[in-house]
């Protein structure tokens, strides 16, 4: 396809890039609003809330394990060529998770769908990297996290509408005819890419990745599932990971053809951005998937009713993430980015401040979602262009890779971390009601809220009383976490406060890049100026 087609169609490009895309998102936070459901042994497969966990945790296990790989091996193989790989093998994978006749089964069919999604992931970033100028590139980024906002908002409500007219396989059977779409607009539309000098394979430094990356997330997913740190099974694993990576660290900074470039990351752009990224995401992912249990068990409300609940989130990612090009050339990354962590902060902080609990207006918590989803929409945008601008484009897929794996390791920590401070509140709080009921049922009910209501149901009328109490102890468990969560974002603000650069930051390399490329746009002297600039990132790089 010649520069002058991949130009005309620059804009079906992303759109059917950030189409693919939402499939990945939307099955999981899908998937949250349909726990209960496989939980019934007679209307799903009757899982325990360990094996709903690992449902969940299976996916994001080989998902943030994989991204790093994918992205290196799109570079090397072509992106176009990965993108469709992925799409098969995800949408294969759905049909698994929907037919699946056990939990074991289920688990073991997310894990594919983690292979696919890892390998899909990375691969829209960089080829919109590839297809889009600098000139437009944040705007283009700033639609593709849209997406990304959109279908976690989304997701639920299209959850609940499956459910409440179909078996729970639907919410995996949704993906198949989306991915057949996908697959085939971008045979046709989207261009092939990848590193003209791949150099040498660096198979040392991948496998380093990989073990580096799923034993660290392993041991926090173990973390969270245990509710206690301090024990081997789980500190030793994350003990394990953080030296496997710091190992690959020291790999990749010795090597002459390594996959990752660790030096990059001297450059405050991408060391900041995906700081940014990651504190973002551990404070605001835990908060989701509380959010559920919250509005289905404390406050009643019907699958469908629940996922309407986030539709405040998915507007505020529309009407925010496209305009933040726009508001990052005016104010500059560094006050966006450092704005919209704050916004984040204030959202989670309402939840202790306000004295959300079981009785709480719907219409407060719509304004939450709201806050938190504008100042997500003003995070994502500008620390992705952050950290894409800073590697040169034909290690776009490395740079992907990085983003979306710090966001999905921070996703994985957040659930684990906020969820162990949660469980431990929570069973604090209802220590006195537990000491009542049968030494079985004690521990069903100390386990979470679900737990606590299907003990209520079990007992009849003398369980009644235990709901009360339950929901309240979930409650104020809930605050707590979220008053924790408002502190990592607003540790995120000052981190991108510190360390990101201006907002003059990002027209250097735009300079270079239009340069290195010819495009023949600019004045001479903005011309030569863009030539001594990618000479000094030569050799800085």
């Amino acid at each position: 396809m010649n520069p002058e087609t991949i130009r005309r169609r620059r804009w079906y490009i992303l759109g059917v890039l950030t189409f693919s895309l939402l499939v990945v998102v939307l099955d999981n936070t899908i998937l949250n609003v349909a726990l209960k459901t496989i939980a019934d042994p007679q209307e799903g497969l009757g899982a325990t809330q360990s094996q709903l966990e690992w449902a969940i945790n299976s996916y994001t296990l080989v998902f943030a394990g994989l991204l790093f790989t994918f992205g290196v091996i799109g570079d090397r193989l072509g992106r176009k060529r990965v993108l469709v790989a992925g799409m098969v093998m995800f949408g294969l994978a759905s049909l698994l998770s929907a037919y699946s006749q056990s939990p074991e089964q289920l688990i073991g069919a997310r894990a594919l769908m983690g292979l696919g999604g890892a390998a899909i992931m990375p691969q829209t970033l960089s080829i919109i990297t590839n297809v889009f100028d600098p000139q437009e590139r944040g705007r283009a980024i700033g639609i593709w996290s849209g997406a990304v906002g959109l279908a976690i908002g989304v997701g639920p409500i299209t959850g609940g509408l499956l459910l409440a007219h179909f078996w729970w396989g639907s919410v995996f059977l949704i993906n198949v005819p989306v991915i057949a779409v996908g697959a085939v607009l971008i045979a046709l539309l989207v261009p092939e890419s990848r590193n003209p000098t791949p150099g040498r394979l660096d198979p040392v430094g991948v496998l380093l990745s990989i073990v580096g990356l799923v034993t660290l997330s392993y041991g926090i997913i173990q973390g969270g599932e245990r509710g206690a740190w301090l024990e081997f099974g789980v500190l030793g694993p994350i003990a394990a990971g953080l030296a496997v990576l710091a190992l690959f660290a020291r790999h990749e900074a010795r090597s002459d053809h390594p996959a990752l470039d660790v030096r990059l990351f001297r450059d405050p752009r991408l060391s900041a951005a995906v700081a940014a990224i990651a504190l973002c995401f551990f404070a605001a992912a835990g908060m989701f998937f509380f959010a559920g249990f919250y509005l289905q068990s404390v406050r009643g409300l019907s699958a469908f009713q629940s996922g309407a609940m986030l539709l405040p989130f998915a507007v505020a990612q529309i009407l925010f993430s496209t305009r933040s090009a726009a508001m990052v050339h005016r104010f500059g990354a560094k006050a966006v980015c450092a704005t919209g962590l704050l916004l984040v902060a204030a959202a989670l902080a309402s939840y202790p401040l306000l004295g959300i609990g079981t009785g709480t207006p719907l219409w407060v918590l719509g304004a939450v979602f709201f806050v938190q989803g504008a100042g997500m929409a003003n995070v994502m945008p500008p620390a992705t262009e952050s950290v894409m601008s800073a590697l040169p484009r034909e290690r776009a897929g490395a740079g992907s890779a990085l983003n979306n794996t710090a966001r999905q390791v921070a996703v994985a920590m957040g659930v684990a971390v906020l969820g162990s401070v949660l469980a431990s509140i929570y069973r604090g709080e209802l220590a006195g009601r537990l000491a009542a009921l049968p030494p079985g049922a004690r521990t069903v009910a100390a386990e979470s809220i679900e737990g606590a209501h299907a003990v209520a149901e079990r007992l009849g009328a003398a369980g009644q009383g235990l709901i009360g109490p339950a929901n309240a102890a979930f409650t104020e468990a809930m605050r707590t976490a979220a008053g924790a969560a408002a502190v990592i974002a607003f540790l995120g603000a000052l981190v991108v406060l510190k360390w990101m650069p201006g907002r003059n930051a990002h027209r250097e390399p735009e300079r270079a890049e239009r340069a290195e490329r010819g495009t023949g746009r600019g004045t001479g002297r903005e011309k030569a100026r863009g030539r001594r600039a990618a000479a000094r990132e030569r050799s800085r790089v």
